[in-house]
């Protein structure tokens, strides 16, 4: 039986993009079985068009020029890259109706579910995580 990593994403920064989607995708590298659960600007990390213009934190701006030295993968391309890893992305319903989001408002792939849908994934998880 392959190990479970649950990752739950409710920030929505550059920052917060790659640590989720590093982790997820090294995981599911791994053969691990991985489920993003995106809440509240979380959801951004999967927003069609947010994901692609995600805000540096105030003061780390240098940081840009590091990303492209060690040719670090945009969000996009790690997004894409989890998605071919076969990671499962639950976008939460709840916070798609307080934002009037739909489906149709994010990558090809994502799941709705609620917290229940999640915690039915995590809850025989090896590992969980919050970002």
């Amino acid at each position: 039986m392959n190990k479970k990593v649950a990752i739950i994403a409710s920030n929505g920064g550059l920052f917060d993009a790659y640590k989720v989607f590093n982790i997820a995708t090294a995981a599911a590298a791994t053969d691990q079985e991985v489920a993003v659960f995106f809440t509240f600007e979380g959801l951004n990390l999967i927003h069609k068009e947010a994901h692609k213009q995600l805000s540096m934190p105030a003061g780390k701006e240098h940081f840009a020029e590091g990303f492209a030295k060690a040719n670090v993968p945009s969000i996009p391309e790690l997004v894409a890259m989890a998605h071919d890893l076969g990671v499962k992305f639950i976008g939460c319903q709840m916070t798609m109706d307080v934002m009037g989001l739909d489906t149709k408002d994010f990558v090809d792939g994502v799941e709705v579910g609620g917290a229940v849908t999640f915690l039915d994934f995590a809850k025989d998880a090896d590992v969980t995580l919050t970002f």
